[in-house]
């Protein structure tokens, strides 16, 4: 039983009179429309906490901007309170309340029952197929997929062999294969994982970060995937296995049915979590099997509300248990569904796991005696004989290229040079800028710092942000103030982002010259790269002189050789 306040409430902190008792708060606008729905076991302290200084949720400013009344109904029990709360979010479907639809459609591996059996990623495996999964995430089971075929030359759903593998496709090796592959998705992944680990170490020892990256993922992936495999146990009757994880206020839920000796199916949602992880999960059953009939188990990860059992067992009309084990194969379901919930909150959240790159851009900051190399954004400029200018930055976010963030820019002035070039686009830059970087990178030498540190002094930005300078020579950082540093292998990040900009710019300008129909006699000549044909500009100042040099000319221009002078000559001449 519950009775109702009164009346309706103002959403101000001044003159609020609320009962130190269990119910239910609703948050409301003038036309009646409910923003969201809260429990509370003391309601007075509950709705107070919304009007505090440093509120526990980043919503919470929003919703009390958005609302006009708090309506509050007391019940006889923090139960009650639970159920209603259900209630009115279902009838209600408030904004502020997150509960997000849940994924009844993750995939599969699965090697078919043919005689050259095929690896096959699905949401509808086949019959008569060996099943692995269902895969929360959905990104490693399609890594490991794409590992076993490399490794193993299994064929897929187009009954293909792997691009470029030379194994035998004998039949009775073929199937030796197959059956290692079944011992690996079963969890017996020791060797592999043990061969891919000790590759990781390797290149992380060599402060290779980037490919000791890509090891760890397809360590991750493996151990993620292989994780998930379809338990089995007798013990598994008509059972529900609760798995939860949070990070903050955000939770993730996933329910495992078992039945017939082995997991069936999964289920998963996102929710908000109030820090209580018995009101969470309390909650998170109250809603879950109002509309579906419960199995006679359910294991829990926490003790449950006083009640919520009895609601249960009313719902199904005989005996439900919930149980939160400690011991037997009903812990290994547990722990199953626990890592499956770790898995969706990654999911979920949305979060990279960059340990490696995160170390790589500390060790750059230690080197450039800065305090943290989180943010770069790096810049480099392309062009072919004064055309198709271009510029561009790209930005690495802890390590990582964050190619969302990256930026293409044609160069709108009559200048010639990279280094004007370079002058427009960064003041282009500032212009647009909400956010500074912990390193502006040039891809350059001190010519190039020197003007871009005037640049941004001009547009009243200097000490906003560090700037620096890469010359490819020697791989070379300039800095003002300090003398040039020659970077070793604790430098790799710097020089990952200079050789990324240089990429990035460099395959815009390809796409520029290719939708212009733009063909250069230089564009071929071997040995004239990107930075020479730069010294060739700033040597004769413009194309035009360029293409009438002579021979002799070319010789006297500071890094082109007579063997590359030769080949200059004849390329502007054929």
């Amino acid at each position: 039983m519950y009775w109702q306040l009164g009346q309706l409430m103002p959403v101000s902190i001044d003159g609020l009179s609320l009962p130190a008792k269990s119910g239910v708060y609703l948050f409301k606008t003038n036309q009646g429309r409910v923003l969201y729905v809260g429990k509370a076991t003391k309601l007075n302290q509950r709705i107070k906490s919304y009007f505090s200084r440093n509120p526990d949720r980043a919503m919470i400013p929003e919703l009390v901007k958005q609302s006009d009344d708090i309506e509050v109904i007391v019940t006889a029990s923090p139960h009650e309170a639970l159920i209603l709360e259900r209630q009115l979010i279902r009838q209600h479907k408030p904004r502020y309340n997150s509960m997000l639809k849940d994924d009844k459609s993750f995939p599969y591996l699965a090697l078919s029952n043919d005689e050259r059996s095929r690896i096959l990623y699905t949401r509808r495996p086949p019959k008569g197929a060996d099943i692995w999964g269902p895969f929360p995430n959905v990104g490693a089971a399609k890594q490991v997929l794409k590992l076993l075929r490399r490794q193993f030359g299994l064929r897929d759903d187009k009954n293909n062999l792997p691009f470029g593998y030379v194994g035998s496709d004998d039949l009775i090796d073929y199937q030796k294969r197959i059956q290692v592959v079944k011992q690996i998705l079963n969890g017996n992944a020791v060797e592999l994982i043990e061969s891919l680990t000790q590759e990781m170490d390797k290149f992380s020892s060599e402060l290779d970060y980037e490919r000791a990256a890509i090891q760890r993922d397809l360590i991750k992936a493996i151990r993620t995937t292989t994780s998930q495999h379809i338990v089995s146990s007798k013990l598994y009757r008509d059972c529900d296995a609760i798995g939860f994880s949070c990070e903050g206020e955000i939770a993730a839920i996933v329910v495992l049915h078992a039945d017939d000796g082995v997991v069936k199916g999964q289920e998963s949602w996102q929710i908000i979590h109030r820090g209580d992880i018995g009101e969470t999960v309390s909650m998170f059953i109250s809603n879950h099997y109002a509309n579906r009939c419960p199995p006679k188990l359910i294991l829990s990860p926490t003790p449950i509300f006083n009640g919520v059992e009895e609601w249960l067992q009313t719902r199904k009309n005989s005996l439900v248990e919930v149980r939160t084990p400690s011991r037997g194969d009903l812990v290994t379901l547990m722990q199953l569904a626990a890592q499956n919930a770790e898995i969706q909150l990654i999911r979920f959240a949305k979060k990279t796991s960059g340990s490696l790159e995160k170390r790589s851009a500390d060790d750059g900051a230690a080197l450039l005696n800065l305090s943290k190399l989180d943010h770069i954004v790096c810049f480099d400029m392309a062009q072919l004989i004064g055309e198709e200018r271009v510029g561009a930055s790209v930005t690495f976010r802890e390590g990582r290229p964050a190619k969302d963030e990256y930026r293409k820019y044609i160069v709108k002035g009559q200048q010639m040079d990279d280094l004007r070039m370079m002058e427009e686009v960064v003041e282009r830059w500032m212009k647009r800028q909400t956010e500074w970087p912990d390193l502006l990178l040039l891809d350059g030498g001190q010519t190039h710092l020197d003007l871009i540190t005037k640049v941004v002094d001009r547009n009243g930005n200097l000490g906003k942000f560090p700037i620096a300078a890469l010359a490819k020579r020697e791989e070379t950082v300039y800095r003002h103030g300090k003398e040039p540093l020659i970077l070793d292998r604790k430098g790799r990040v710097l020089i990952h982002a200079r050789d990324e900009a240089h990429r990035f710019v460099n395959s815009f300008h390809r796409e520029r010259r290719k939708k212009g129909k733009f063909s250069d006699p230089l564009e071929g000549v071997l040995g004239l790269g990107a930075k020479k044909f730069q010294t060739l500009i700033r040597h004769f100042g413009g194309r035009k002189e360029i293409l009438h040099a002579t021979e002799k000319d070319l010789k006297t221009v500071p890094g082109i050789g007579p063997s590359l002078a030769k080949r200059i000559f004849q390329a502007i001449n054929d």
